[in-house]
């Protein structure tokens, strides 16, 4: 059992000062556009994951007026685990750089990652409780391009299993430093024999990533297939088909031969084109009804159900692996659904121990939920309590403090 019983926001865009308390099972924040409902999931997954999953970069998270003071923006929360408390700390501070970047910004981030009070890295933060994010772009997981997929699996597997990360953090290094290599072969700058070692590392990483990620796609499949059909009916028939970029050996060790064949094979690509051309960094995977590719022939709601689908499948295979839930995230996730779709996909929710929800329409959710979940209104960076019937207290929620973590 996981939850978040505390969330503290500090000069977190635009929650410059919020102090939650949280519980198990159902909690719906409601309200406009652009009053920090996302930001709000947006801190929890943070916790969980270590990085945004909206910022493209880190900067975007701190207010301009806490970067321009030289103030931290800090999400601060706490974990209830197996009867322990566990209190995770991320903080931004901003560091300032001589002139403006390509965005007008003029300043640079530090990021402090601290467990109980002990500083970690990312990874040493990813597992301490796991999160599934619904989300109306997860649309992309299914239209959009193959990084989105690759995203997932790496997410998945990474809070899956530390060494999964640790692995992928190699690979991508291996890769980088390899690209460079190249890049100086084809100037003339380097002779191509330098390659071998990175050659040689590029395969033993590559292989096992390709490894784990079949492995893992083998266990998600079956639950993909089952959750489609519990939100679709029985009339489709999916299949989901991992694509790596060289060929699956019978096994580790084979799917090691084929790789190096395959590095080989593309080396006079690499020539003309100095960067790495296979490996899990090229990976896919394809969404198939009927035989029918769903990245191309999918129409909107198809798309919708199976990224759906996907997430369903990521929070089974979490709980399995790790033997605790993870926490349920839906940021605006229904619109565009039917009521009996919709009454589904929350069934299923509720079966994990803490559920998370944002939406701009009350009523979706609480005609299902009814009294059983608990209600908040979030407007111009405040969260107020409410019922189902949108009844607004009139005080903001406030933190009762009791002993915890430090």
């Amino acid at each position: 059992m996981a939850y978040l019983s505390r969330l503290r926001l500090t000069n977190f865009r635009n929650l410059t000062q919020l102090d939650l308390g949280l519980s198990s099972g159902v909690t719906v924040y409601y309200g406009p556009n652009a009053q920090g409902k996302t930001t709000l999931l947006e801190a929890v997954y943070l916790l969980c994951i270590a990085r945004s999953f909206r910022a493209e970069n880190e900067r975007e998270v701190v207010t301009f007026q806490a970067a321009n003071a030289g103030e931290q923006a800090l999400v601060d929360g706490t974990i209830e685990k197996n009867g322990q408390r566990i209190r995770v700390i991320v903080g931004y501070q901003p560091t300032h750089r001589s002139g403006n970047d390509a965005n007008g910004l003029a300043y640079n981030v530090r990021k402090d990652i601290r467990v109980n009070r002990i500083k970690r890295t990312a990874g040493e933060l990813i597992g301490q409780v796991n999160a599934v994010l619904f989300s109306a772009a997860d649309i992309e997981l299914v239209q959009g391009p193959p990084s989105g997929r690759r995203r997932f699996l790496d997410i998945l597997l990474s809070q899956a299993d530390n060494f999964y990360l640790k692995g992928l953090q190699r690979y991508q290094k291996i890769v980088q430093q390899r690209n460079q290599l190249l890049r100086l072969v084809r100037e003339g700058r380097a002779k191509a024999d330098e390659l071998t070692f990175w050659n040689d590392e590029l395969v033993r990483e590559g292989a096992w990533i390709t490894w784990r990620r079949y492995e893992a796609m083998r266990q998600l499949t079956p639950a993909c297939v089952q959750h489609h059909e519990d939100l679709s009916g029985p009339e489709e028939n999916l299949e989901v088909a991992y694509r790596p970029s060289v060929l699956l050996g019978g096994d580790l060790s084979e799917t090691e031969n084929n790789f190096g064949e395959a590095l080989a094979a593309v080396s006079y690509r690499e020539r003309a084109r100095p960067v790495t051309a296979v490996g899990p960094h090229r990976d896919d995977f394809n969404l198939m009804i009927d035989d029918a590719d769903m990245g191309i022939f999918a129409s909107r709601g198809q798309a919708r159900t199976l990224a759906l689908t996907l997430r369903l499948a990521e929070a089974e295979f979490l709980s399995s692996v790790r033997g605790e839930g993870p926490v349920v995230l839906f940021d605006d996730a229904f619109s565009e659904m039917d009521s009996s779709r919709r009454h589904r996909l929350l069934e299923k929710a509720t079966h994990y121990e803490q559920v998370l929800i944002t939406t701009t329409d009350l009523e979706q959710v609480s005609e299902f939920f009814g009294s059983g979940a608990n209600y908040n209104y979030i407007a111009q960076g405040q969260v107020w309590p409410s019922d189902q019937d949108g009844n607004v207290s009139e005080n903001p929620v406030t933190y009762e403090d009791e002993p915890e973590a430090e």
